[in-house]
């Protein structure tokens, strides 16, 4: 089978990038079809060549690609099929990032800053895309920087409910790495029916991935600690307030974030942590994480397949949206 159709007149056509295949894959097995085949190479100064090897004419198409390291090819790659898709006459263009990248710069900090998130989603639109589907963006106003439709999903469900299916409910601790995440965090507490706790901290605004832990404001003497976070890139900052969390007696500790970036030192600190254990999801690759005992990777290609069907047959993204 290789396309999805929708009566007489309409096909749903899915493309993926190069930087992370094997989600893609996983997407196209849970629709029942299969990725168009796509000549991709870098010329020798690093341009990109793409070009797709069967028609699109008047099909829905849908472009995958995850914004994980080398961040800006992924994206440039993700622009050409765009354009490429566009003048070749496809019907739509949704793109599909499940990490979408530069969101951690969605305002101005200090004078003379760019918005590089919103500059992103300019350059999505120019290219030609009709609209968007992403997991958990860093804050919910980057969905205003476009001017189509965004559907934004969450992985609470696939990670709360594979957490609670393995530890007892009644001592959890919900934990919050910051003030920014309370308010996700308070949803983990409404599906967990565990209460919540914050690590209060402060970052050194003049020196990346600097953090200093101050005090946790909550109960988690005993208690087993769920961290929850949007990612983890450097991982200073979750092992920091894991750690703040075991100096306030905290029995165990998990870390649960949708996006392993993992850059850098990242995989040795995990390795080196007290936490016992850090579910992710696989929006980015973490192959070199895939090695430690104590990481977990859950597959979010149901959620993003459940989506791009509604999409495709006009049904009701938001219906996914009535668990949280």
């Amino acid at each position: 089978m290789n396309s999805v159709t929708r009566g007489a007149r309409r096909e749903l056509l899915l493309f993926s990038g190069r930087a992370h295949p094997d989600l893609a894959a996983r997407i196209a097995r849970e629709l029942g079809t299969r990725l168009v085949p796509t000549q991709a190479r870098d010329f020798a100064n690093g341009e990109i060549y793409v070009r797709f090897e069967e028609s699109v004419r008047g099909a829905d198409c849908f472009v995958t690609q995850s914004h994980t390291a080398p961040i800006n090819a992924w994206i440039m790659e993700q622009l050409i099929m765009i354009d490429a898709l566009k003048r070749a006459s496809a019907r739509s263009i949704t793109v599909v990032a499940p990490f979408y990248g530069y969101s951690r710069q969605d305002k101005k900090h200090k004078g003379r800053e760019p918005i590089s998130a919103r500059l992103v989603a300019d350059l999505l639109s120019a290219a030609g895309a009709d609209r968007v589907i992403t997991i958990d963006l860093h804050t919910d106003q980057i969905v205003g920087f476009f001017d189509g439709p965004v559907d934004h999903l969450f992985a609470l469900p696939t990670l709360a409910d594979h957490i609670a299916a393995g530890t007892d409910r009644e001592r959890l601790t919900v934990v919050s790495p910051d003030a920014g995440r309370v308010r996700v965090a308070d949803r983990w507490c409404d599906r967990l029916g565990a209460p919540l706790a914050i690590v209060h901290k402060k970052r050194d605004k003049d020196v990346a991935h600097r953090v200093s832990v101050h005090e946790v404001v909550g109960e988690v003497a005993g208690r087993v600690c769920v961290l929850v976070d949007d990612m983890v890139d450097t991982a200073g900052t979750i092992c920091a307030a894991a750690d703040a969390l075991y100096a306030n007696g905290a029995e165990d500790v998990i870390v649960a974030a949708t996006h392993g970036i993992l850059s850098g030192p990242a995989v040795d600190r995990l390795k080196n942590s007290r936490v016992s254990r850090f579910v992710f999801t696989d929006t980015l690759p973490t192959a070199g994480a895939t090695g430690l005992d104590k990481v977990e990777v859950l597959s979010v290609a149901p959620l993003i397949s459940h989506a791009i069907r509604e999409i495709f047959e006009n049904g009701s993204v938001t219906s996914l949206l009535d668990e949280l």
